[in-house]
């Protein structure tokens, strides 16, 4: 039971989940393969619910996201020497998760021919690139996280296990509301961890990890999320 062990095991649990349920449809053979968006949104939000439920149980405050961990030390009762301890494991955890999927999915990655699809399983990235309009997208998605997580459990250091199946339903409609644009990474950790795995696997046929998209991912919900817990406090 260890803040680093809740955190590192719940991210882990949610890159495998979330991850693995865009490799089900966007890659070939699969059993869901063109399931579509609603799958793809509803897997997530799972991936969230029991990511929350395992961290909490096992010693972590159920965060799973540096932007989430970053707001509430700023804003709210949270040790600010933990927040070291806190990024690694979620860093690490989906650095783990990432590389759970690929092997779990390893048949499938060469069966595809689309590299954009495999670069997808591991990270989010623009139907229409414009990095303004794009950086504004994972902004308002994560501060509806922060916004409405801080609502659920206002009180609280954590997310908690109480708590869990609120905020994957609030991932859900995030998803569902907001995901269109730019696929909702509002998390730094799965979106960075997983496209450092992408970057370092010997996976066949892939092409270059979109290095030159990937801060807009860790920078926008890192702000949003800031935002919205100065506003909730302030509110």
């Amino acid at each position: 039971m260890s803040p680093f062990l809740g955190e590192f095991v719940g991210t882990a649990i949610l890159i495998i989940m979330g991850d693995g349920v865009v490799a089900n449809v966007v890659l070939n053979k699969t059993k869901g393969n063109n399931s579509g968006w609603i799958v793809i949104t509803f897997g997530w939000a799972m991936a969230v619910f029991f990511g929350v439920f395992a961290s909490t149980r096992l010693g972590g405050s159920g965060h799973l996201n540096p932007a989430v961990t970053l707001a509430i030390a700023a804003f709210h009762d949270f040790q600010s020497e933990m927040i070291p301890t806190y990024l690694a494991a979620q860093f690490l955890g989906a650095i783990a998760g990432a590389i759970v999927v690929w092997i779990a999915y390893k048949q499938h990655f060469d069966e595809t021919q689309d590299a954009n699809m495999k670069l997808a399983v591991f990270c989010t990235g623009p139907n229409i690139r414009n990095a303004g309009y794009n950086f504004i997208t994972e902004f308002i998605g994560t501060f509806i996280l922060l916004f409405g997580a801080m609502a659920i459990s206002p009180a609280s250091t954590s997310l908690g296990t109480l708590n869990a199946l609120p905020v994957g339903l609030l991932v859900l409609g995030i998803g569902l509301s907001l995901g269109g644009p730019t696929g909702y990474a509002i998390n730094p950790a799965r979106d960075l961890g997983p496209r450092i795995v992408h970057f370092l696997l010997p996976i066949r046929g892939k092409r270059d990890s979109d290095w030159s998209y990937s801060w807009i991912p860790v920078i926008a919900p890192i702000l949003g999320a800031l935002l919205a817990a100065y506003l909730f406090t302030m509110f």
